[in-house]
């Protein structure tokens, strides 16, 4: 084998083990999430087992990152990165950020129905949120609001709070949401004159 590949495949455990603890996950509810035996984990975390496809896959897929950054395949030259959107219940959700924990960033778009009852909902983080085109509703505990394009919203994700369509057409937005409450430090800021 290439010694480079073979330095690729031993570091995948390791890898494995850092991706689950960063996300506070343990061995037993990786298991549950992915159907692959304590032991097997371990094992491959560990070295003890060389990975195959069929078990980095629902891992990959369990911690949210691309295979390939799953195993640090080897740079292929090609500078696109390759964005896979997710469509869900009319939005689509396109991930900026490739890594798992921390600070995520989505560019999202809803499509041009209005929801009939917003349904507050509350839990641990902290979003903001910047309106590219079309018109947001935002309900923050007892305030409703429209933001408009360019207008930008930060709130804690502990108050309850709902957002979509303000009418029939589709809104786009920029989201960042830090899962643990980590909240956006602005450097600078403009002052039109």
């Amino acid at each position: 084998m290439d010694p480079e590949f073979g330095d690729v495949i031993d570091a995948i455990g390791p890898r494995l083990r850092e991706l689950r603890r960063r996300n506070g996950t343990t061995l037993a509810a990786l298991s549950e999430l992915t159907g692959i035996p304590v032991s097997t984990l371990s094992r491959l975390e560990s070295g003890q087992r060389k990975p195959s496809l069929e078990l980095l896959l629902p891992l990959a897929k369990a911690h949210r990152v691309p295979l390939d950054e799953l195993v640090a395949a080897p740079e292929t030259g090609d500078p696109r990165v390759n964005i896979r959107p997710i469509t869900r219940h009319g939005q689509t959700l396109i991930p900026l950020t490739r890594k798992p924990g921390g600070l995520q960033a989505y560019k999202q778009i809803l499509s041009g129905r209005a929801w009939a009852e917003p349904d507050l909902h509350t839990h641990e983080g902290y979003h903001w949120l910047y309106v590219l085109n079309g018109k947001m509703r935002l309900i923050l505990g007892d305030r409703d609001m429209v933001l408009t394009p360019g207008e930008v919203a930060e709130f804690d994700t502990h108050l309850p709070h709902w957002f979509g369509n303000a009418d029939e057409h589709p809104v786009e937005y920029l989201s960042l949401f830090g899962p643990q409450g980590e909240r956006f430090h602005i450097k600078a800021r403009y002052r039109p004159s």
